[in-house]
């Protein structure tokens, strides 16, 4: 014993390697907490304070004690979280074991509940309704939700998008979500939403007769594609349709839906041409898709940016494009040469664009004025915002894109149609402040109408995948207590 006692002092210690070891072991203790507590979501899936506190349900209250019950396990101390807003392990395999409207509901109670986001690094507040609410709901998407996409349907009409011109927001969303591994699922029975693939401007390049005038066989030709996916599968008619949705960014998008009755009323559509006046739109459940104007597929950002400052935007109003429609030829009336601050032109005369392009009168303008062409949409609205010129929208009973969760009043204008004899008036009335605000806000909400050939957070791709999200949530109802 002696002698093992004289080894051990004359043995030297590296110490570096014991401190090493031991802040090993401490972090995979701090490691092992985080992924066996099991606790609600809260402002970004954090903790609240240490103990269990009831809070306010819709229908009553609702003690976290109980939920945590129905995820059967037993009450915890919760502790304060890192940072990293790490979803617990277990947390997310009891969400994923839920059936589909059990997760849906569990997801709405949450969004509920949400608590204040007072500075978000990846949201600019000034630009939502309820930024809280939709940083809640967007996170709670991209926990949970997963698509279905019927592979029944021969190209081209369906699976084969179509990303250039105006028409191009439905190939876009189409191609990036058939290529998407996080949302979409191969097993239906997990599916919060079935995916429609068609194209409506291959189905109009497709079917349509030219100068017929008639839109009969393209709603025909859909309602039996319906029929016969709702005979295959039992997965439309456990619904009729409203867990099912389709994108179309065609003027003639609404029209194709009119021959097949659960189609028209229940399922979610997303839709350019997003007018209320025509009664196919529904307000609260269908979606206004923005429509942008794709160049170059391969280089969909090309262009995009690249505004002038304030100081360097010398036109107060810029619009040139052609007489589509009852809006453009009135605004002509009242503004076309009638005064220098007004840029106002139909097509944009060759004299005038060999000296400025239709590009860099955007980017030279304050405001870039929207008037609806044959249907409400317009390709410009999103060009606006591209080039960073303060849109002014002239389209009654348009949908403006992502208004359930976009305040369109902090980056555009919106004027009716009666008042375009006042339009300068209307502009000039705007302070030199809250102009300088909305320019800023135009900017900051850029990134929101972006298809990037590879999706980011919070992206057209993402703002289209939430809004049809959201509309599924709002057909979910809470059970009354």
């Amino acid at each position: 014993m002696g002698e093992l006692f004289q080894q051990c002092l004359g043995y030297r210690v590296d110490w570096h390697k014991l401190l090493l070891i031991g802040a090993i072991m401490t972090i995979s203790g701090v490691i092992f907490q985080m992924l066996t507590l099991t606790y609600p979501l809260n402002n970004g899936f954090l903790s609240q304070p240490e103990t269990v506190t009831p809070y306010n349900s819709l229908n009553g209250t609702i003690q976290l004690g109980e939920v945590l019950k129905v995820a059967r396990v037993e009450p915890v101390q919760l502790i304060p979280c890192c940072p990293c807003q790490i979803v617990p392990l277990r947390l997310q395999r009891y969400i994923w074991s839920l059936p589909p409207n059990e997760a849906l509901l569990y997801a709405k109670k949450e969004i509920e509940h949400v608590p204040l986001v007072a500075d978000d690094p990846d949201l600019y507040a000034s630009l939502f309704r309820n930024v809280s609410v939709f940083k809640r709901s967007y996170k709670m998407m991209e926990l949970m939700l997963k698509v279905y996409i019927y592979r029944d349907g021969k190209r081209p009409i369906f699976h084969q998008p179509h990303l250039k011109g105006i028409y191009a927001s439905e190939g876009w969303f189409m191609k990036l979500i058939e290529e998407n591994r996080q949302f979409v699922t191969r097993d239906p029975e997990k599916a919060h939403l079935f995916y429609l693939p068609y194209s409506a401007r291959q189905l109009e390049m497709a079917l349509y007769v030219p100068e017929s005038h008639n839109l009969k066989p393209l709603s025909l030709y859909l309602r039996d594609y319906v029929n016969y996916i709702a005979g295959k599968y039992p997965f439309w008619n456990r619904t009729h349709g409203s867990d099912h949705f389709l994108v179309a960014c065609h003027d003639w998008g609404p029209y194709t839906v009119n021959e097949h009755k659960e189609l028209s009323r229940n399922t979610i559509k997303a839709l350019c041409n997003a007018d209320l006046s025509e009664g196919i739109f529904a307000a609260g459940k269908d979606i206004s898709l923005p429509e942008t104007t794709i160049r170059t597929p391969r280089k969909p950002l090309r262009n995009v940016g690249g505004g002038n400052r304030v100081s360097l935007r010398p036109i107060l109003a810029f619009f040139a494009g052609n007489m589509h429609g009852r809006v453009r030829p009135i605004l002509l009336k009242y503004w076309s040469d009638k005064d220098e601050d007004m840029k106002i032109y139909g097509a944009l005369p060759l004299r005038v664009s060999r000296k400025m392009s239709y590009i860099k009168h955007m980017k030279s303008s304050k405001f870039c004025l929207c008037p609806m062409g044959y249907e409400v949409n317009s390709p410009r609205i999103v060009e606006a915002i591209y080039y960073e010129c303060v849109p002014v929208i002239i389209a009654d009973n348009f949908v403006l894109p992502f208004s359930e969760v976009l305040d369109w009043s902090a980056f555009s204008v919106v004027v009716t149609e009666k008042d375009i004899p006042k339009l300068k008036e209307i502009l000039m009335a705007i302070p030199l402040r809250r102009y300088l605000t909305m320019q800023i806000n135009v900017k900051m909400v850029q990134k929101h109408f972006l298809w990037n050939p590879r999706p980011i957070s919070y992206d057209l791709f993402h703002m289209v995948l939430h809004s049809v999200w959201l509309s599924r949530l709002n057909q979910i109802h809470t059970p009354q207590p």
